[in-house]
């Protein structure tokens, strides 16, 4: 949920109405261009709510800590307003741009609008305007159970038994800046030698446009010596670090905010699915680790 508080000045609206507008908005272009009259954008949620004059006494709605505090310190001019996100909606996200991308942007973003009119459906005035740009983040419960797995078994020509590996994390949840760690464990019952292992995590982004394109980054990575010969086994436990730190110069990763913004961090993902692919409406990330 989003809530806030607006202060207005009933004299200077001379008798109109004021409206709060909450929008989830797709960006993919120059900014620019949008007063050319070629609009790179695409509205995925608009809302908008009559805060003034009010639709039911204020004093009779539930608000929350800090819209009490604000209305006791700002006076009777001050209105809450509240709004629900639907539960379809993507987080704030931001493909990281290139040095040759200036002015260009292809992200989700969320707008609150205040603005006053006679009605919501007229054209908004900019100097009858204020927005705010705000970020929609999302939290992981901790007690999940699952702990994410998966196997696969290698048949080689010449070789009468298999190889077989398998890749298993301690929890489901990782959260930014925490170390994450894999579990692998190889059985080689076949005639070749592994030589070397090597470990990545890859930042899957799904961006669906005029047709379904599909980025694919390593957002880190871990390159071993360990060997495998045949007839041996071998259980290690790895440690990856996907940090934004280690890839701010990378084109086109999925970030949940902008890179000028301190807490930036790589964009999360929510679903597992059976391949161990972390799936997100707009970002995804996998761990890549069979490389012989």
């Amino acid at each position: 949920p989003t809530d806030g508080v607006i202060v207005i000045d009933p004299v200077q609206l001379k008798g109109k109405k004021v409206y709060v507008m909450l929008s989830c908005t797709f960006r993919y272009g120059r900014q620019d261009m949008d007063v050319m009259g070629v609009a790179f954008r695409r509205d995925l949620f608009l809302v908008t709510r009559q805060v003034y004059p009010e639709l039911q006494d204020k004093e009779k709605l539930t608000h929350t800590k800090i819209q009490q505090k604000l209305l006791r310190k700002l006076g009777n001019n001050a209105f809450p307003f509240f709004f629900e996100f639907p539960d379809n909606l993507p987080c704030s996200i931001t493909l990281q741009p290139g040095l040759s991308d200036v002015g260009k942007k292809c992200a989700v973003e969320f707008e609150v609008k205040a603005f006053c009119g006679e009605n919501q459906d007229e054209k908004i005035d900019k100097q009858s305007s204020v927005r705010l740009t705000i970020r929609k983040i999302q939290f992981s419960p901790e007690d999940s159970k699952l702990l994410p797995s998966a196997e696969t078994t290698f048949e080689f020509l010449m070789s009468e038994k298999p190889l077989h590996v398998k890749l298993s994390l301690p929890k489901e949840t990782f959260y930014h800046g925490e170390p994450l760690k894999a579990n692998v464990e190889i059985t080689n019952s076949s005639s070749r030698n592994i030589k070397d292992i090597s470990l990545s995590v890859e930042q899957v982004t799904h961006v669906i446009l005029y047709s379904n394109d599909k980025y694919v980054k390593s957002v880190a990575k871990e390159e071993t010596s360990d060997s495998v010969p045949c007839g041996t086994s071998l259980k290690q436990e790895y440690t990856l670090h996907p940090l934004l730190a280690y890839n701010k110069d990378r084109r086109g990763l999925a970030l949940d905010g902008r890179l000028k913004h301190e807490d930036t961090n790589l964009a999360s993902s929510i679903e597992t699915s059976l391949k161990y692919t972390l799936e997100h409406s707009f970002s995804s990330h996998d761990i890549s680790f069979l490389k012989f």
